[in-house]
C-alpha cells in the first residue's frame, strides 16, 4: 500500500481482515496531521469504524439541528432539519492508524518508481529501499506519484477558485456568535462565492470549521505564494499564508459576510488555503497496480464525498477479492468498472455544483441538487 492516509489505511485494514499480508508506505515522516479540518461524514466513511472497530457514531461525530442559509443581515432565508453528521479528519484517521499498528506502517517512505514484474509489482523508494508484492494499491493523494507515472498528463486541473479554511475555538468567539453557528450548518452565498460553517468534534474544546470559496481574481491570484515567497501548488498550511493575504481575507469578511460569519473568519489568526481542483484518470488499474481515492479521482468538495469515495472503493475491493477467491487479476477487473463510473459521476456532479455557486450564482438552500452525497445527492444523510 502506497499512502497511509484515511483511504490507504481503510484499504490496508480491509485487505488484512481478508487474510492478506499488508505493508503501508507513507511519505510523511510520522503520523499525519489533518489541521483539525472538518468533514461532513458519510456512511461509507464511518463504516469501518462502526462495523470493524465497534465505535458508536457519537464517539467520532456530531449532529446539529439545522441546515440553514442566511442573508447578508445574518437572518435565515432558508432552514430545514439537518440530516448530516460532522466529524474532523483527525477523528477518522486516529482510530484507523491505531488499528493498523506500527509493524506494517512505514513512515518516511516515499515512492520513487513502480516496476511491473509480470506476476507481481516492485516499488523503489526515494531512499533506495525496495519492496515487492502481488498487488500494489496506491492511495497517495491528489499529487500522486503513482498516477504521474502510470497516467502522465492526468494531474490536477485548477477550478478557478480557492477554498480558504479555518478552525476556530469556542473561546475565540462571543458566546452568542458561537451558539448561533454551532446549532447549524450555515451557508451564505455572496455573488459568485459561498461560505459554509459547521461544528466539529474535539476531545478538548468545542470548535467551528469553515470554508470560504473565493474565485481567483487580481486580489487573490498571489494567494498560493506563501509567507516565505515560495509558490505552493495545492495548499498553503496554517502559518504559511502571506500576512497581506490574511489581512485581505479579514477585510473582505468584514465587508461582505453576515456578522456571525465575519466574526468567525476574522477570529482565525492563521487560516489555510486549499486549491480547488479536478482529477480524473482514464483507468484505475494497470497490471497489478491500482489507484484509489484522490489518486484516481479528486472531486471538488461541494458534494462532501472525497473521503467517502476512497472508503467505498476500499470496501468494493475487499468484496471483489473475496468473490474472486483471491484471484488478483479477476478481482481488479471486477472492481475497476463500477469504481470508474462512481468517480466520473462524482467529479461531474461536484463540478456542476461549483459552477452553480462560483460562476452562475444560483446556489440555493431549497435546491435538492446541492444536498451532499457520494452516489447520489442525499446519500450522506443519516436517518436515525
Amino acid at each position: 500500500m502506497v499512502g497511509g492516509s484515511i483511504g490507504g489505511l481503510t484499504t490496508a485494514l480491509l485487505l488484512r481482515d481478508a487474510g492478506w499480508e499488508v505493508q503501508v508506505f507513507e511519505r510523511s515522516p510520522g503520523d499525519l496531521e489533518g489541521r483539525g479540518a472538518g468533514i461532513v461524514l458519510h456512511p461509507a466513511s464511518a463504516r469501518y469504524l462502526v462495523e470493524r472497530l465497534g465505535l458508536a457514531l457519537d464517539e467520532f461525530s456530531d449532529r446539529v439541528p439545522w441546515f440553514r442559509f442566511v442573508g447578508r443581515d445574518g437572518k435565515p432565508v432558508y432552514e430545514a432539519p439537518c440530516r448530516y453528521r460532522f466529524t474532523a479528519w483527525n477523528m477518522l484517521y486516529r482510530p484507523l492508524r491505531q488499528a493498523i499498528g506500527d509493524g506494517v506502517y512505514h513512515p518516511n517512505s516515499e515512492l520513487r518508481v513502480i516496476h511491473d514484474t509480470g506476476p507481481g509489482v516492485e516499488i523503489e523508494l526515494t531512499d533506495g529501499r525496495t519492496a515487492s508484492s502481488q498487488l500494489l494499491m496506491c492511495a497517495d493523494g491528489i499529487s500522486s506519484t503513482a498516477r504521474a507515472q502510470l497516467f502522465p498528463g492526468f494531474g490536477p486541473v485548477p477550478a478557478g477558485y480557492l477554498g480558504w479554511r479555518g478552525v476556530v475555538r469556542e473561546d475565540d468567539l462571543s458566546e452568542d456568535v458561537f451558539s448561533r453557528l454551532s446549532e447549524a450548518i450555515t451557508y451564505f452565498t455572496p455573488w459568485f462565492s459561498h461560505i459554509l460553517s459547521y461544528p466539529i468534534p474535539n476531545p478538548d474544546h468545542r470548535l467551528l470549521n469553515y470554508v470560504w470559496y473565493r474565485n481567483v481574481t487580481a486580489v487573490t491570484e498571489s494567494a498560493m505564494t506563501d509567507r516565505s515567497g515560495g509558490r505552493r501548488q495545492l495548499s498553503v498550511p496554517p502559518g504559511a499564508v502571506a500576512r497581506e493575504q490574511v489581512d485581505q481575507l479579514h477585510q473582505e469578511a468584514e465587508r461582505l459576510l453576515p456578522p456571525d460569519l465575519a466574526a468567525l473568519v476574522m477570529a482565525t489568526a492563521e487560516p489555510f488555503i486549499q486549491a480547488v481542483v479536478d482529477v480524473e484518470v482514464p483507468r484505475m488499474t494497470t497490471g497489478r497496480v491500482a489507484l484509489i481515492g484522490d489518486a484516481a479521482f479528486a472531486a471538488r468538495p461541494h458534494a462532501a464525498a472525497g473521503t467517502a469515495k476512497a472508503a467505498a472503493d476500499a470496501w468494493d475491493l475487499s468484496a471483489a477479492v473475496a468473490a474472486s477467491s483471491d484471484d488478483v487479476d479477476s478481482a481488479l477487473r471486477a472492481w475497476e468498472a463500477p469504481c470508474l463510473q462512481r468517480g466520473r459521476a462524482l467529479v461531474a456532479r461536484a463540478r456542476r455544483l461549483g459552477t452553480m455557486a462560483q460562476v452562475e450564482g444560483v446556489f440555493d438552500g431549497d435546491d435538492p441538487e446541492i444536498v451532499f452525497g457520494l452516489n447520489r445527492a442525499g446519500d450522506s444523510c443519516f436517518d436515525e
